[in-house]
């Protein structure tokens, strides 16, 4: 019988067979715009349609970011960032973050920080309905990752380790302020939004950032509040980071999450086959499609084949969508991306 495709992402959520592997989509503006180019057209719903994409991303609409001197651009919770041209583009690449030179903890307190009063919330129901069938996703909350873009990664790591009481406080201010967008963003949605994003990147090419003592002591309170309050909300737990992130995992299930993207393939521990077997009875994994070489310097017939994979593999009784294993890159021919969704180059 044909799902929905709302039906088709609960099922495999669920760990139940769907009619077919789900699906999802996520980019750069870049890599959009080339895609547009290859394709003749820049609608969005179209590309969304062709490629069979079961997940529409919906979002509150904040204030303005604003543009400091030299180019660098501050967005509301003073992370900072520049541009870098690409030939499809600009690109992000973050810069130290607002509060880089805080030397006290008054420096921390004294920052304007935002609350969700600065979100507008009212065109979410529309947006649910131009969703149509699709599960709904919401959201961007990080409650570890932004707290270290926006103090300096290097800073954050010291604090840690010598100021551990600067970090839970910037931790639970992230924490506090998503807990309530969350909340009114699904009341805003008349409880139409499925799945919640929550990040905070763990992992390095080579492994953990962090170890696993430290994580349980900085990190995991603050999601499990996230977590928590996103299951009382009637949704689901997308749990996003990059990386070799295998010693976390049985963590990251007692924690709550019910979604592991995007599984990048970074070492034997992140292979399918390997996450299937340890963990496929208690998590939907979503993603793993590698960006670093397969997307974009394989063949279209070498991708379609890594996706056939994939959803054989992690797809096998349900639990698996399909995504690359972070958004698509600047970088990935046209064709590459249209293979992953089984759809020939045009």
């Amino acid at each position: 019988m044909t799902m929905t495709s709302r039906e088709r992402v609960l099922a495999a959520v669920n760990r139940q067979t769907p009619d077919r592997t789900p699906r999802d989509f996520w980019a750069e503006t870049p890599t959009m715009n080339r895609l547009y180019a290859h394709l003749g057209h820049r609608d969005e719903q179209r590309l969304l349609d062709d490629l069979g994409i079961d997940i529409a991303r919906v979002e509150a609409v904040g204030p303005p970011e604003q543009t400091l001197p030299g180019g660098v651009i501050r967005n509301l919770w003073g992370e900072q960032y520049v541009h870098n041209a690409t030939e499809w583009g600009p690109m992000r690449e973050d810069v130290p973050g607002a509060l880089a030179g805080a030397i006290c903890e008054a420096d921390l307190e004294a920052f304007p920080w935002p609350t969700p009063d600065c979100f507008d919330y009212s065109g979410l129901p529309a947006a649910c309905d131009r969703a149509g069938d699709r599960a709904i996703l919401y959201g961007f909350a990080d409650v570890w990752q932004r707290p270290g873009l926006v103090r300096g990664w290097e800073a954050f790591f010291l604090d840690m380790a010598e100021r551990p009481d600067w970090c839970r406080a910037l931790s639970q201010r992230f924490a506090d302020f998503y807990v309530e967008d969350y909340t009114r963003a699904q009341e805003a949605a008349g409880g139409r939004i499925d799945l919640f994003l929550l990040i905070s990147d763990l992992g390095s090419q080579n492994g953990p950032l962090i170890s696993l003592p430290m994580f349980r002591r900085m990190v995991a309170p603050y999601l499990k509040r996230v977590i928590d309050r996103i299951h009382h909300l009637g949704a689901r737990v997308m749990f996003h980071s990059c990386g070799g992130i295998a010693p976390f995992i049985p963590d990251l299930i007692e924690l709550g999450v019910d979604i592991l993207d995007p599984i990048q393939p970074v070492g034997p521990d992140m292979q399918p086959a390997a996450l299937k077997a340890r963990y496929g009875d208690r998590l939907c994994f979503h993603g793993g499609i590698d960006m670093q070489r397969l997307l974009p310097l394989g063949s279209p017939e070498e991708v379609a084949a890594e996706a056939r994979r994939y959803c054989e593999t992690l797809g096998a009784g349900g639990g698996y969508i399909l995504a690359p294993a972070h958004l698509f890159q600047p970088d990935v021919p046209a064709a590459n991306i249209l293979a992953m969704y089984g759809l020939p180059a045009r």
